[in-house]
């Protein structure tokens, strides 16, 4: 999935003669905490938080501080046609709750942790009913196609599966399936010699 399939299309913007408090009045009114700072031909120069605003806001007031003394100039970005995971890595990795998206220099939109989460969660199905088996599974052929296979010959209809990091040659995997029981799909992966760590009905 491509991040212009997530991201705000032509998002709210400022400019560097937007005074302080006329930014944060945007912000509160648009119920937004980013915005993107740009110059002619909507290119990007700078980029705000509500944070960075609400902290420069009294200073700004009573001395000469500009909106332009607290955006951060050159943002961490991305393209609209990088991938969602390259996206969720930056904010990860940066600590940071959005950021601009960037063509050829020029705004196009903006992409959110808010944004990340949610599509995360849709990808996962966790807001649907559904029902999970946690299932330990060694790194060796042809173990992880068994017990799919295991869960599937057993009424299990397999919406999506997560897994840990690699531990001692085994990893955990979590099934997320449509809603049923699970008691006959773990008895029979116990059956063939697999550790089920959990089941939720």
């Amino acid at each position: 999935m491509k991040i212009r399939s997530l991201m705000i299309p032509d998002p709210i913007t400022i400019t560097r003669d937007t005074t302080v408090t006329e930014a944060i009045e945007l912000m509160k009114h648009n119920s937004i905490r980013h915005l993107p700072v740009v110059a002619e031909h909507n290119r990007l120069v700078g980029f705000v938080t509500l944070a960075d605003m609400k902290q420069g806001l009294i200073p700004s007031m009573v001395g000469d501080l500009t909106l332009e003394d607290l955006m951060i100039r050159n943002p961490i970005s991305v393209g609209p046609d990088d991938d969602i995971e390259i996206g969720a890595q930056l904010i990860y990795k940066n600590k940071i709750g959005g950021m601009p998206v960037v063509e050829n220099g020029r705004l196009v939109g903006i992409i959110t942790a808010t944004d990340m989460l949610r599509t995360f969660i849709d990808m996962m199905g966790m807001l649907s009913a559904s029902s999970r088996v946690d299932v330990e599974i060694e790194e060796k052929p042809g173990a992880f196609k068994k017990a799919t296979q295991i869960i599937h010959d057993s009424g299990g209809d397999i919406i999506n599966v997560g897994m840990t990091t690699r531990s001692a040659g085994k990893r955990t995997y979590y099934f997320r399936l449509t809603s049923c029981k699970t008691a006959g799909i773990r008895k029979a992966l116990e059956d063939e010699g697999f550790t089920v760590v959990s089941a939720m009905d």
